[in-house]
């Protein structure tokens, strides 16, 4: 069951933000997109990510620091794995580092998709209970 790729649950459509982007216009596209993890883009290629947390832990009043560039901000050392890794592989990555997020790229770096906790726990939760449709905010 987990030895199963995570280009069949990753999320292929993912939302990015460049470098460029203000701390404000991240903490918009977060709330607005419901979501959690905002991977770092130029030419299609990951450099950074900014979450929710790092957000909500700036130590500086927001206010004043909305509209410099989350480049001074993101994290740029980043676990990835890659489509072909297999989902136990981003659970363990998981549970080691207590991420909720991994960005999933090819060899040379190009951002291919997201996997999130969520994703896994959804995945275990239809394997093991296939008759069982539940309906969550994100989704079918």
């Amino acid at each position: 069951m987990m030895n199963e790729p995570i280009s069949s649950i990753m999320t292929k459509d993912v939302i990015t933000a460049t470098p460029k982007t203000t701390l404000g216009e991240a903490r918009q596209i977060l709330f607005a997109k419901k979501i959690h993890h905002l991977p770092v883009v130029e030419n299609d290629k990951l450099v950074g990510i900014i979450t929710s947390y790092d957000l909500g832990n700036l130590e500086e009043d927001f206010s004043k620091i909305q509209d410099k560039s989350i480049e001074s901000f993101m994290t740029t050392k980043i676990a990835r794995l890659e489509p072909g890794d297999k989902i136990g592989s981003a659970a363990e990555v998981f549970l080691e580092n207590m991420f909720h997020g991994l960005p999933i790229v090819d060899e040379n770096d190009m951002l291919k998709g997201i996997i999130t906790t969520h994703d896994v726990l959804m995945f275990l939760f239809d394997k093991e209970y296939p008759d069982h449709k539940i309906n969550w905010r994100g989704g079918n």
